[in-house]
């Protein structure tokens, strides 16, 4: 799993809503989703990639894509910013 781009990112959002913002918004560039992430949770958030044309990287665990933005606690998603 490549996590530079996500680590190396200079703006980056980090949760399902604040992604979901970014994504509506058009700033994403790329998003990161969670494998363990409840399905109701990130649902809306992949038809709107979809719908843009944003690239999804799943990622095994919330829990390492947290570690991975810094945090203490697991993330269902994240995106790197324009």
């Amino acid at each position: 799993m490549s996590w530079e781009r996500l680590k190396s990112a200079s703006k980056r959002t980090i949760g399902t809503k604040q992604t979901y913002k970014a994504v509506t918004r058009g700033q994403a560039k790329l998003v990161y989703i969670a494998r363990d992430a409840e399905k109701h949770v990130v649902k809306d958030l992949i038809e709107k990639c979809n719908q843009q044309g944003i690239e999804i990287i799943y990622v095994d665990s919330m829990r390492e894509l947290g570690k991975t933005c810094g945090i203490e606690v697991g993330a269902a998603a994240a995106a790197v910013l324009e």
